[in-house]
């Protein structure tokens, strides 16, 4: 196994788990897709959390970043093992970045190289990118990344879920790619039911979300930094896009020392304030 496949195999700064954790984790399935699987019970996501009657007062929990913190929650509302699928009630209130998260971290303490991917699922709706993530885990017989829509699995958006085919989940850098080569609308990505995250600034701010993620450093989906805020108010140019191409030129071809330098950019680095 190469060396920047290896790297993903251990956890990382959002994606530890502390020794009680560990223990708590045990009964998981052995399979990739399995361990992904035990996610979908234990987040809910905020609209279902209302719906359920979580009270306002928990919806700050989606705005949790590290995993052992995550999961901390879910022991304080139910120490039941991790296999064990929480009612809604007893769910983290989290996003798809939560349910990829918590893959990721179940993944690299067995270690199972795993990573998350920040971009744009296709399949929500035709000629559209909707803002998600997604995990990778690699292969070791087919020797690839493997793409799991951790959230949805077995609810039939496309035939496998569980290995979804090229163009079916974007990363950032590659509908960014599509959309400077004219093969996609930019104004048909960005985020449900917001009126502001539509478009090309909404690309490029995933294509930087998806370097950081590849970099151990898997943000919010909210979380705006370098020139996020400037590329919505429409006061990035050239220069800007130009750094995007690079970066998602880079992220496409799974170079670690590459990526390393890369995050290094002033523009790209996620300032240390927001790593907590």
């Amino acid at each position: 196994m190469a060396d920047d496949v290896l790297s993903y195999s251990q956890p990382g700064r959002f994606t530890s788990l502390d020794a009680m954790q560990l223990e708590l984790i045990e009964g998981l399935p052995d399979d990739p897709v399995g361990i992904c699987g035990v996610a979908q019970g234990l987040v809910i996501q905020p609209h279902d959390a209302a719906a359920s009657g979580i009270g306002d007062d928990r919806l700050a929990e989606k705005d949790i970043r590290p995993a052992n913190k995550l999961i901390a929650v879910l022991t304080e509302l139910d120490p039941s093992p991790l296999h064990h699928a929480r009612t809604p009630d007893r769910r983290v209130v989290g996003t798809c970045r939560h349910f990829t998260m918590l893959a990721c971290a179940f993944l690299r303490a067995r270690g199972i190289p795993a990573r998350a991917r920040c971009g744009f699922g296709t399949y929500f709706r035709e000629g559209h990118g909707f803002d998600h993530w997604i995990t990778e885990y690699w292969d070791t017989d087919d020797r690839r990344w493997v793409r799991v829509d951790t959230e949805h699995l077995g609810k039939g958006y496309v035939d496998h879920l569980e290995d979804l085919a090229p163009g079916e989940f974007l990363t950032g850098g590659e509908a960014w790619t599509r959309y400077r080569a004219g093969l996609v609308d930019g104004q048909r990505f960005g985020v449900p039911g917001t009126d502001h995250a539509w478009g090309p600034a909404e690309i490029s701010a995933n294509a930087v979300r998806d370097l950081a993620a590849l970099c151990n450093r898997e943000m919010l989906p909210w979380d705006e930094w370098g020139r996020m805020t400037a590329a919505f108010e429409g006061k990035t140019g050239h220069d800007y896009d130009q750094l995007i191409d690079t970066l998602a030129d880079t992220c496409g071809k799974d170079d670690a020392q590459a990526l390393a330098v890369l995050f290094s950019h002033e523009d790209l680095a996620v300032p240390d304030h927001m790593l907590r």
